[in-house]
């Protein structure tokens, strides 16, 4: 396997380095949003029991107790209960605002790695039909298929690589840019419902 690599010529080094790139920080964002987990329904509804008995500093203990994004920004709003609803709707929208940079961490990289990956790939194929031709010209006509054999090499592998790594990384990056913005949307409609019950407004868990 490493000597059909190899074949690939020195492209195949940038390559095998976005593909370890992209691997790790795959990793990395299907541990730390699997970490993000929590029952929204359950949560909110023994949030909705400490507030309605006014016990605020219980629910605020509560919400400590979970190291989640929803749970931080309920707490953000719950520490301002005592304000008016737009300073409590905008403690709950900055705390919003400093949880997406961690919901969307390091998916810029994996951006880059889909956009250059196959432009490497094909920066390897034209590579290796110069190689291609400048063997035909020095040759005067007399072409084995070995003297060509190393330009079609360069050119083959670098492009299967470049695609073989941009596709998983696309699917990937897709999933948990979806996966972000659902829990971003996720804590913003308990940030209204965590509004509707500090004002004592009509509310269903």
């Amino acid at each position: 396997m490493w000597t059909i690599i190899q074949k690939g010529g020195f492209l195949i080094y940038p390559l095998m380095f976005c593909s370890v790139l992209a691997l790790t920080v795959i990793i990395e964002r299907a541990i730390s949003l699997s970490r993000t987990q929590i029952n929204k329904r359950v949560f909110m509804k023994r949030l909705v029991e400490l507030i309605s008995r006014n016990r605020i500093m219980d629910a605020i203990n509560y919400c400590g107790k979970y190291s989640v994004p929803l749970s931080r920004i309920i707490k953000a709003g719950l520490l301002k209960h005592n304000q008016t609803r737009d300073y409590i709707q905008a403690s709950i929208d900055k705390a919003i605002r400093e949880e997406i940079p961690f919901l969307e961490r390091y998916l810029g990289i994996l951006a880059t790695i889909i956009s250059i990956t196959p432009l490497i790939g094909f920066l390897g194929t034209v590579s290796g039909m110069i190689k291609v031709f400048i063997q035909v010209e020095a040759s005067a006509g007399l072409i084995s298929p070995k003297m060509l054999s190393g330009g079609v090499w360069e050119a083959l592998l670098t492009t299967a690589f470049g695609l073989a790594i941009a596709i998983p990384t696309l699917v990937a990056y897709n999933f948990f840019l979806s996966r972000s913005r659902t829990l971003v949307n996720e804590i913003e409609d308990a940030g209204v419902e965590l509004l509707s019950l500090l004002k004592g407004e009509e509310y269903e868990v």
